[in-house]
């Protein structure tokens, strides 16, 4: 086994060791929200967009925001098997997985979605720390694998990407997707994809889509990009299609119940000092600031378990990977659960303003008992105004009593200021009542999206 080769310095490590901690280097008061790049805001209006994957049919270019690792060889199942708690026996080519990496801790190094496209070859999308994890070992160990990045494309120098990436979804998608390929397609189960053609061009159908919503996700080199998304806007103009911009895009995981970037279990563990050493600082893991109401000094505090992100169905435990032992131990014990929270209207516009519109935050806000004991029994991850719901919804993770539906909580709003200040201070910052729903919010998303 050989060591990594570096990557350009300076190092995640070298960030915390001058910043005196990990939440030191990471913590931000009041970051700019992440947006995906390369497409307007709006085009239709984010409420119109929001509306149009409920009502009628919705595009979203998702070309442009994700990293794309390529991995081929003849080690990549086995690489892929040793390094991720997914069951690799019965991945199909054509088939997609979301991807589960934890550390020897058992908590999530962050997420993605493998699709396997060959008997050796893969591509793992999303951002890029899941992809670093699986580079970093497969390098480390000696596989015969090789790696090709596509980074997003604010990192790619003005280059075109890879592939390109259209997911159609909404109640007329099935309509749409008839009309422009003369017929309907193939049945399909959730995560596989077909292949398809139009005009002479070919490409995948991926029964995937961000918002939960009946659909596709169409992905192929990005050469037939234009065509494919003309066509599809063109033809789509019958039925209503609207295109989705950013802001109604970035809010669709808050209704789909998708934890965006979960923080990756690295910072801590001295097993992973090399790991740290070898990831850039001006990355995912050194860059994607924490904010929000509820600070403490251990970044540790803010890992989590894929246990309660809800990906049980992606785990499997019929073979060895890193973090075996820990995730099969806390299955029973994780003590989170993923929820909705359905932020009171009243509550919201007094802390917002009656006039404020669309609102977005990562923030670790604190959930708090209705009884105002202080107590943190939760955290938000995601909150967003979904024009569908009325409201702001705040995709949460909290303690398992509390996550009976129509449980009342309370969300403190408001930026701790980081280190220096006692976690618990009382710093004059607003409560907003809460319901507590499911995860999916959406009742399409909960029960029917993985069924059609």
């Amino acid at each position: 086994m050989g060591a990594p080769s570096r990557p350009a310095t300076p190092s995640l490590q070298d960030g915390i060791d001058k910043a005196g901690s990990p939440m030191k280097l990471l913590w931000q008061q009041n970051p700019a929200p992440w947006n995906p790049e390369n497409i307007d805001p709006e085009y239709a209006g984010w409420r119109a967009e929001q509306h149009a994957w409920h009502d009628a049919v919705s595009l979203s270019d998702v070309s442009h925001h994700m990293f794309d690792t390529f991995i081929d060889g003849p080690d990549a199942t086995r690489l892929l098997s040793d390094v991720s708690a997914n069951n690799y026996q019965n991945f199909a080519v054509g088939q997609a997985k979301q991807f589960v990496p934890v550390t020897g801790t058992g908590n999530i190094v962050t997420d993605g979605i493998l699709a396997r496209t060959g008997e050796r070859s893969y591509v793992l999308s999303g951002i890029p720390a899941a992809q670093n994890w699986v580079k970093y070992h497969g390098e480390k160990g000696g596989y015969d694998v090789g790696f090709t990045t596509d980074p997003s494309t604010a990192f790619r120098g003005g280059k075109d990407p890879v592939l390109f990436r259209y997911q159609v979804q909404g109640p007329a998608a099935r309509e749409l997707v008839k009309a422009v390929f003369n017929g309907p397609l193939p049945p399909s189960k959730f995560f596989h994809s077909i292949p398809v053609t139009l005009g002479g061009r070919s490409f995948d159908a991926l029964r995937h889509n961000m918002a939960g919503q009946d659909g596709y996700e169409f992905i192929g080199p990005w050469e037939h990009a234009a065509f494919v998304k003309d066509t599809l806007l063109g033809t789509g103009e019958k039925f209503g299609i609207v295109p989705v911009g950013a802001l109604a895009y970035a809010s669709a995981s808050v209704e789909s119940g998708w934890i965006p970037s979960p923080v990756p279990a690295v910072y801590t563990d001295e097993e992973l000092a090399d790991y740290r050493a070898w990831l850039p600082l001006f990355g995912i893991e050194g860059k994607r600031p924490l904010n929000g109401s509820y600070y403490s000094d251990d970044i540790e505090d803010y890992y989590v378990s894929p246990w309660e992100l809800g990906y049980g169905r992606s785990i499997s435990f019929n073979h060895d990977f890193i973090g075996r032992d820990a995730l099969l131990a806390a299955k029973e014990t994780a003590p989170r659960t993923k929820v909705t929270l359905v932020l009171d209207p009243a509550d919201v516009n007094a802390v917002l303003g009656d006039e404020h519109g669309y609102y977005l935050t990562y923030a670790r806000h604190r959930v708090e008992p209705v009884d105002g004991d202080g107590r943190v029994i939760g955290l938000t991850h995601q909150t967003a105004t979904l024009d569908t719901a009325g409201t702001v919804l705040a995709l949460s993770l909290v303690n398992q009593e509390y996550a009976i539906a129509g449980t009342q909580v309370t969300v403190t709003w408001g930026e701790h200021p980081g280190a220096g200040t006692a976690t618990d201070a009382d710093l004059g910052f607003s409560k907003i009542r809460a319901t507590v729903a499911p995860a999916p919010y959406d009742a399409y998303a909960a029960t029917e999206y993985r069924r059609h």
